[in-house]
């Protein structure tokens, strides 16, 4: 999802270089190093992970291989051909224990194999390139991809009443903010680690009402719930705040509130609906 939006804005920019399965598996060393072109290129900003957060949990090694190894090898071939590397990871390698937002240089403490194997990528990454950018992120949402928006809206459309858990907090982020907010980050912020989420937050449950508010859809029945009630393999941390302290002090700017970030998002959903209907 990230990925397609980023090579949707930056190649109207740059020559986009675009590397997805099955041609360039990440975990396969040779056919990473097989991506980089003879010329050379100017970053590689890496999205490719294993993100089903509940299916890494039953499959701990493949996420592994694919968030830790991957990246490993990611960042290897990255080295081999002095190309600097941005590298995407998570709100969860962090516990949730933390009462107010996390910032970048707080102790990691992932709950989950999800969060441990981006973790495990995040620590490939330092060892190999100390003057790469970390960029972590949260509850992304946009128009290439499954994401929560859209669950909310196909179950609420089928009039199916909603439960949603009320108890985790975090910002929804908008892939297209973020891919512009990348950009900016590689072509001028310093190496180090970053965090970058729309601004402000809300819980899940607050996230869907909000959701069915601007989508005309405030009927459904929409039921708060504990993550206790939820029924998910993996544990998620209650607190997934993160602080835009590097943004801020390198002047790179914050990302745009995250209910203005859902309404572009509808905006652009209701076009495409609109002019798929009129074919």
């Amino acid at each position: 999802m990230l990925g397609r939006d980023l090579s949707a804005l930056l190649s109207g920019r740059y020559e986009v270089l675009g590397a997805d399965l099955p041609e360039v598996d990440i975990t396969n060393l040779r056919l990473v190093r097989g991506a980089f072109p003879a010329a050379g290129l100017d970053a590689v900003i890496h999205t490719a992970a294993f993100t089903a957060v509940d299916d890494c949990e039953r499959r701990p090694e493949v996420a592994f291989q694919v968030n830790a190894e991957g990246t490993r090898n990611v960042a290897i071939a990255c080295r081999e051909s002095s190309v600097p590397l941005c590298y995407i990871s998570t709100d969860y390698v962090f516990d949730g224990g933390k009462p107010t937002p996390y910032v970048e240089n707080d102790a990691p403490n992932p709950l989950n194999i999800y969060g441990a194997s981006k973790l495990q990528g995040e620590k490939h990454v330092a060892e190999l390139l100390p003057a790469a950018w970390i960029v972590r992120t949260s509850w992304l949402f946009g128009p290439l991809g499954k994401n929560f928006v859209r669950t909310i809206l196909e179950r609420a459309r089928q009039g199916n009443p909603l439960r949603v858990v009320d108890d985790q907090f975090g910002a929804p982020t908008y892939t297209v903010d973020l891919a512009e907010k990348l950009e900016r980050i590689v072509m001028k912020g310093k190496p180090g680690i970053y965090h970058a989420t729309s601004h402000g937050y809300c819980s899940w449950f607050e996230f869907a009402g909000e959701i069915l508010r601007q989508a005309g859809l405030s009927h459904i029945p929409l039921a708060a719930i504990p993550t206790s009630a939820s029924d998910r393999r993996a544990l998620r941390p209650r607190n997934s705040r993160l602080a835009h302290t590097r943004l801020e002090s390198e002047g790179l700017g914050l990302l745009p509130p995250w209910q203005d970030a859902l309404k572009r998002y509808l905006d652009r959903e209701r076009q495409a609906r609109s002019e798929g209907e009129s074919l």
